[in-house]
């Protein structure tokens, strides 16, 4: 049997790039039955439409991924990101997710998170070096009308 090459490609095309991820989708939807996947996306924008800041991530088997949250400097302290947070949540609770998580480093916004409920429940010391890298989680409590 002939021994196949593994190059770094760390530039390699989007959609070479898609295909490792989709056999990785294929094979949690295979495991789990879970093909519930869909993105999130909540945007911040001025009146001319240029984007000031945001929230990205996606939901899956009843949890909620934030990958990002980004309010521009000038808007900060505003409560811009407590609402695209807060959104974001209603809008996981209303797909029937029961928990969000996320990934935020000890110099970023662990104590933004804490006040909105969120709780550290692994940490990776020295990620930076001299930092701390935090994983997050909320349980998503169900509104009673």
């Amino acid at each position: 049997m002939n021994t196949l090459p593994i190059t770094a490609e760390p530039n390699a095309p989007d959609a070479d790039q898609e295909i490792i991820r989709e056999g990785v989708n294929h094979g949690n939807i295979g495991y789990t039955g879970h093909d519930d996947w869909q993105p999130m996306a909540f945007m911040l924008r001025d009146e001319t439409g240029k984007v000031l800041g945001g929230l990205l991530g996606d939901m899956w088997a009843g949890g909620a991924h934030i990958s990002y949250l980004w309010v521009d400097d000038k808007l900060r302290g505003q409560g811009y990101g407590s609402r695209l947070l807060a959104q974001a949540e209603e809008f996981a609770r209303s797909q029937g997710c029961r928990f969000a998580w996320l990934e935020t480093f000890s110099f970023q916004a662990p104590a933004f998170y804490e006040k909105h409920g969120y709780t550290i429940y692994a940490t990776l010391e020295d990620h930076p070096l001299g930092h701390k890298h935090y994983s997050m989680k909320k349980m998503l409590e169900a509104k009673i009308a």
